[in-house]
């Protein structure tokens, strides 16, 4: 840390001076780059900041004679900050603001404007200064003299040019600097030269190496940097479908709103200048929980004072009405704070990457055990479980070194801004690092035991019986390979998924993957075999591991679980025989197979119900109760048929968009062979169609058409359209109404391309049944 520096204050800066060789008498101190993450938290204020003063080396002008105004004061007339140019070479020249934009450790160059030629005794001072009113208190001078190539806290400057009344300066800002707004002012004697409305912003840089974000990959750069669109992968574990989402990290307003939020982080100076404080700070202020935030999150299903996560396209209306009222905006769910937390991270300059996991365990007493409670007929008890297990989770991954933590733990971190736990007394999670996960050492910072439990859980399967009026619990089985599947993101420059689950565990069943487990479980709270109900927290299994009843037993011991091997070979297939389209029947299938030798009784029990992606049931539809003979390597499919008007209402009344999920259980008489297989599917909607040009010129008109057909047999009611295209249109909504079976409708926008380059154009159909059909379609604008 910088000797005499104090924590950040947006009240009492950081300032940067400039000065000329005239001051070097006074400039004796030397100074030293901070050590990262060197505290547990990174807020409060506390005081005023030091001022660091830098040497510019100067160059004389020739002596001039009719036009020298010696004896006359140096004024500074004016400051061209070069932006065209400096934009460019910063890659900041996306970004929709008037003003500089630069990132740390990268030079940029300003020119300055003088009343009078410069001379060789003309003292100039430039100061770069963070918060609303820069002072200068506290500390003496300290010198930097570019001519031995000294620095100062890894700052520089020198002289580009100098010629009569101009002069072109080159600075170097520290690869360590705090990122945000820096206001300059020059001084040249007793005269002080503002400029306007011009402040300077500092960003992350990830093309520097000596920023602790680089990022050695010129491609990835450009996708978790750069890439203003993308996807977040929604659905269940094998049926998963892109959903388009506009990033707009450069659009109008979305950079002040993202300084707005750093100022409201209330982070010390040195906290400003680490992507581990700036991350999870952030992580708590996406979401409105603790400190009015971005975006309120809301799993009710009911959202008609706001807009319903489901209609959002994208992060920039969010963050723009939440900048313009600096109120939270309703609402979001998972997805929408993973887009809108990107959306920051690349804004700053800190890559990062939306990562969707799916069959996502939410284990609120960090025991790696979801405990899953099912009725006699295979339905899900899902109000007696404290834990839960959603579809999908999205999260974020950003890219950093972690100088605070032993070696080995740089790269990708999981960040998350959903409400979920509370960490350090707020509602934030993360930096964690990925490898932390996957080799088990669940006890580095941050949140590192939640995100191992959230891929790595087992469930439990418990039935619960009625017996004498009370409830009974027998286990049924335990599935060690369930919980964080096909875990996902947007692929490097490619429009398709990838998967990147081995970024965050080892595979399955594999020694290295029980090893982890046996580590994080050292960590970790005992689990033993409780079921964890609302209603059953003081029941115990029995050792043989049928019913239950009330003991006192000694905490059981951390263990980890293993899935037992069925005698009869039992497996259980949950399949649908026809598309699932709304307004049909849902036809149905579990198939029990036995593949070992021998005669086999089986009692099969599969129900369907209608959930949403955090596993909360919405509606039972109906279910099955068969017994099944099988002999040696067999098999036997089951129908399951739900008729449309049995599920239709719900679709109707629910404003989430919601999942067919379906249970199964078998029991193979005369042994302990029990099998429970769950499965969610989603339902199959109509295409839009996008009709435009492949290739446009900027600044040129064009015509972009939206075309869909409802193809089902049911009307689709309430139909809006919203349709987006960054750089080319703003969000735009066509209230389509009600869309009779086999109508077309028809809906067209001018488009006025203000960017070159590949540009992606998202369109969304909501309706009361439907939730979100989604399409992205990109053209190319040339000059």
């Amino acid at each position: 840390m910088l000797s005499g520096e104090l924590p950040f204050s947006k009240h009492h800066p950081l300032a940067v001076d400039l000065l000329t060789p005239q001051s070097q008498t006074q400039i004796k101190r030397a100074a030293s780059l901070p050590p990262p993450c060197s505290e547990p938290s990174g807020r409060g204020y506390s005081g005023a900041q030091e001022l660091l003063t830098l040497q510019v080396p100067w160059v004389a002008t020739p002596t001039r004679t009719m036009s020298d105004t010696t004896g006359t004061d140096l004024k500074v007339t004016g400051v061209d900050f070069l932006r065209s140019e400096n934009c460019r070479l910063h890659r900041t020249d996306a970004y929709n603001i008037n003003n500089l934009v630069v990132r740390r450790g990268q030079p940029f160059q300003l020119q300055l404007n003088f009343s009078r030629d410069l001379k060789a005794d003309d003292k100039l001072a430039l100061r770069f200064g963070i918060g609303e009113k820069p002072i200068r208190v506290r500390g003496t001078p300290m010198s930097l003299d570019p001519r031995r190539d000294e620095d100062f806290g890894g700052w520089q400057i020198s002289i580009v040019r100098s010629s009569g009344n101009q002069c072109v300066l080159s600075v170097t800002s520290s690869p360590w600097a705090p990122v945000g707004k820096y206001t300059l002012n020059v001084k040249t004697g007793n005269n002080i030269y503002k400029p306007e409305n011009e402040p300077i912003y500092l960003l992350f840089n990830p093309w520097c190496e000596g920023d602790v974000v680089f990022l050695d990959s010129e491609a990835q750069r450009k996708e978790y940097v750069l890439n203003d669109t993308g996807y977040i992968y929604v659905g269940s574990a094998y049926n998963i479908y892109g959903r388009p989402w506009n990033f707009g990290q450069f659009e109008e307003l979305v950079l002040d709103a993202c300084m707005y939020l750093l100022d409201k982080s209330e982070l010390k100076l040195s906290s400003r200048r680490d992507p581990v404080f700036i991350s999870r700070a952030m992580s708590a202020l996406v979401n409105a929980n603790d400190d009015n935030g971005v975006l309120l999150g809301n799993w009710s299903g009911k959202y008609s004072n706001g807009t319903a996560p489901t209609d959002w396209i994208g992060s920039v209306a969010i963050l723009q009405q939440f900048y313009r009222t600096q109120k939270p905006v309703c609402y979001g769910q998972c997805w929408v704070f993973a887009g809108v937390l990107t959306t920051v991270m690349r804004c700053l300059g800190i890559p990062s990457r939306c990562v969707s996991n799916f069959n996502s365990a939410h284990d609120t007493d960090e025991n790696l055990r979801v405990d899953i409670y099912l009725n006699e007929y295979g339905e899900k008890l899902d109000a007696m479980s404290f834990d839960s297990v959603w579809n999908f989770h999205v999260w974020n991954d950003v890219w950093m070194k972690r100088t605070d933590l032993p070696s080995g733990f740089d790269g990708w971190q999981a960040i998350d801004s959903t409400p979920q736990e509370q960490s350090q007394g707020l509602f934030q999670c993360g930096p964690c690092p990925l490898k932390a996960v996957r080799e088990g050492d669940v006890y580095l910072p941050f949140d590192s035991k939640f995100v191992y439990a959230e891929v790595n859980a087992d469930k439990v399967y418990w039935v619960v019986k009625k017996v004498n009026n009370e409830d009974k619990f027998i286990k049924i089985s335990t599935e060690t390979r369930g919980i964080g599947v096909n875990i996902s993101t947007k692929a490097v420059g490619q429009n398709r998924r990838e998967d990147i689950t081995a970024e965050y565990k080892f595979p399955e069943g594999s020694e290295e993957e029980r090893e982890s487990m046996q580590r994080a479980t050292s960590f970790l709270r005992p689990s033993g075999l409780m079921p964890r109900a609302h209603f059953a927290s003081t029941v115990r299994v029995d050792e043989k591991g049928s019913e239950y009843g009330v003991v006192q037993e000694p905490a059981p011991k951390t263990e980890v679980l293993k899935e037992e091997v069925p005698k009869s070979g039992l497996q259980l297939e949950i399949t649908n025989k026809e598309a699932l389209q709304p307004g049909n029947p849902l036809e149905l299938a579990i198939t029990v197979k036995t593949s070992a030798p021998g005669k086999w009784t089986i009692n099969l029990v599969g129900s369907c119900q209608l959930q949403s992606y955090t596993g909360k049931i919405q509606a039972s539809l109906g279910y099955i109760k068969e017994t099944v003979n099988l002999e040696g390597k067999s098999e036997i499919q089951i129908p399951l048929t739900i008729p449309a008007d049995t599920y239709m209402s719900t679709l109707a009344t629910v404003e989430d968009e919601v999942h067919i999920h379906v249970t199964a259980i078998a029991e193979v008489q005369g042994t302990e062979d029990k099998l429970t297989k769950e499965t969610s599917m989603s339902f199959e909607y109509p295409p839009i169609t996008v009709q435009m040009p492949e290739t446009a010129k900027l600044n040129k008109d064009f015509i972009c058409a939206f075309i869909f057909k409802n193809k089902l047999n049911v009307p689709l009611g309430n139909c809006k359209l919203l349709v987006e295209g960054l750089g080319i249109f703003k969000m735009a909504m066509f209230d389509e109404g009600d869309i009779e079976p086999g109508r077309i409708i028809k809906s067209e926008i001018i488009c006025t391309p203000t960017r070159l380059g590949e540009k992606k154009i998202v369109a969304k159909l909501t309706s009361t049944q439907i939730k979100g059909i989604s399409v992205e379609k990109a053209i190319t604008i040339t000059a």
